[in-house]
């Protein structure tokens, strides 16, 4: 794991769309790493919305290395414990509260948060986390709301999820304070349930060639 976002930043550069990954069966994790890898995507972050979502981290990572795999969906204490253990190499919450920031300890650097307000975004920078992710962003006010944050807040980074889709995804990117995107669109429930991996491939190298 590492022990900052720096691996993710730098994967992220070279393909800043994070697909988000809902993944029930294990046996999907191996193939469905593989299909992204071969559609060029850097970085994954699986949540932990199923119960096999640890095992899944962990078979995403022995099948292709290379790829910075993160837990989405932490909440508690146990799920930042697990997810560690099950070597995540990052962290995303849909928001911060009281119990999660003390869970986090000295991992606040590899974990990204929801905000959804500049006053979030503020409290969080001051709390020690160097990126954030809003969230959802289509309801938080989207590229409109990145673009007027980075005039007070230019020293923050994001990552915005909700309602990004491969139509919004280039203008999100092409702001200076967004660091990647995440999304569902590039492997879909339907495409992990299906062993639809071909599909999954395709969507992201179509994705990145839009970018």
């Amino acid at each position: 794991m590492n022990s900052s976002l720096d691996g993710l930043k730098a994967a992220a550069s070279k393909a800043p769309i994070v697909p988000v990954l809902v993944v029930p069966d294990v046996a999907a994790a191996a193939p469905l790493a593989n299909a992204l890898v071969e559609g060029g995507l850097t970085t994954a972050e699986v949540t932990l919305r199923t119960p096999s979502g640890l095992k899944v981290i962990e078979e995403m990572k022995k099948a292709c290395p290379e790829l910075i795999v993160g837990a989405g969906t932490v909440l508690t204490g146990e799920d930042v414990r697990n997810s560690l253990a099950a070597g995540a190499d990052f962290l995303v919450s849909p928001g911060m509260s009281p119990r999660l920031l003390d869970a986090l300890g000295d991992h606040k650097d590899v974990t990204i948060p929801g905000v959804a307000t500049a006053s979030e975004a503020m409290t969080r920078y001051e709390e020690g986390f160097g990126m954030l992710k809003l969230f959802p962003a289509a309801i938080a006010g989207g590229v409109a709301a990145l673009k007027a944050l980075s005039g007070p807040l230019p020293h923050l980074q994001f990552m915005p999820t909700g309602g990004v889709s491969a139509d919004n995804a280039g203008e999100y990117l092409a702001l200076p304070n967004v660091v990647a995107v995440g999304g569902s669109w590039i492997a879909t429930e339907k495409d992990v349930s299906s062993g639809a991996w071909a599909d999954v491939t395709s969507k992201a190298k179509t994705a990145l060639s839009k970018i």
